[in-house]
């Protein structure tokens, strides 16, 4: 009975237990999609340092458990009305090529795992920073004015769209963005989001929140759909560039990832269904624990 559940998967060459991979994406995926994050940024140092999977084909096999994994909780956000589809939209055109040119350069500049995990630090380290200062400015804020209330009507509505900006309501109060430069944002996110093998979601939602003012709670679905289909892209694409590059691991490993994503799939749906019931302040606080600590982890791997 033991033997029938430590597997090895033969496309990765990774050997662990059967449960391990939902567990792990189920536990992530509950708290981080709370934050727009589908939880790939934390998979992929758990693929590569504890299931030893270093190999670019980890980028690709990351892109696949956010295309399993994403739909339940896109759906939720949409079923609840926080969805803001003129955000989704910019976030998707923006990241879309960026993520193909991604993709290009893991494989021609980062095969190297030590060098891919230096920058992987450096990335996470960035996203944390981006967390925490706005978590700073939020807490500076609420110790001189009375905490807000949880608003009654927790939904977008009125969300209008055109080439230089969009605005949106959320309960009760109005947001705006310009066009152009989520646009440019989301095109240079999409190129780090294509190498790293997390879609992008895992870098934006954090500027969305600290540069555009945009509340989390609005942006999260948002980013999770853009997510996922720049991952669908990306995918594709590593499944293409395979037949180019016949010497490395380039395809995703698709049972590893269907596994990964099965346990994503019912903890982003628990996350987003969760969210409006917990503090922005706390979700943000967990997440930059997560992108601190793994962030150190591998910069302090890289150093050694």
């Amino acid at each position: 009975m033991t033997d029938l559940l430590f597997v090895t998967f033969p496309a990765s060459g990774v050997q662990t237990w059967v449960f391990l991979p939902p567990l792990t994406a189920f536990i992530v995926s509950f708290f981080t999609s709370m934050g727009g994050l589908s939880g790939a940024f934390l998979l992929l140092p758990f693929q590569m340092s504890i299931l030893h999977y270093t190999a670019p084909s980890v980028s690709a096999t990351n892109q696949l458990f956010n295309v399993v994994a994403i739909p339940s909780g896109v759906w939720r956000y949409t079923k609840e009305r926080r969805m803001v589809w003129p955000l989704t939209a910019a976030v998707i055109i923006g990241t879309l090529p960026g993520v193909l040119i991604g993709a290009w350069v893991r494989l021609e500049y980062l095969p190297d795992p030590k060098q891919f995990k230096l920058f992987a630090g450096l990335v996470l380290l960035y996203v944390g920073s981006k967390f925490l200062t706005d978590l700073l400015r939020k807490t500076a804020a609420t110790n001189q004015s009375k905490a807000p209330t949880q608003p009654a009507e927790f939904v977008v509505t009125d969300s209008r769209f055109s080439l230089k900006r969009a605005a949106f309501s959320f309960a009760g109060e109005q947001f705006s963005f310009s066009v152009p430069k989520i646009f440019l944002l989301t095109f240079v996110v999409g190129i780090i989001g294509g190498i790293y093998g997390i879609g992008g979601g895992a870098i934006i939602a954090p500027f969305m929140v600290a540069f555009f003012r945009l509340p989390v709670y609005a942006v999260a679905g948002a980013s999770l759909m853009g997510t996922f289909i720049t991952s669908v892209a990306g995918v594709g694409i590593y499944q293409l560039l395979a037949v180019f590059y016949p010497n490395q691991s380039v395809a995703p490993d698709w049972q590893l990832g269907f596994l990964f994503g099965m346990g994503g799939f019912c903890g982003m749906y628990l996350g987003a269904r969760c969210q409006k019931h917990l503090p922005a302040r706390a979700i943000k606080m967990l997440l930059c624990f997560f992108l601190f600590f793994t962030a150190m982890n591998y910069i302090v791997e890289w150093l050694r």
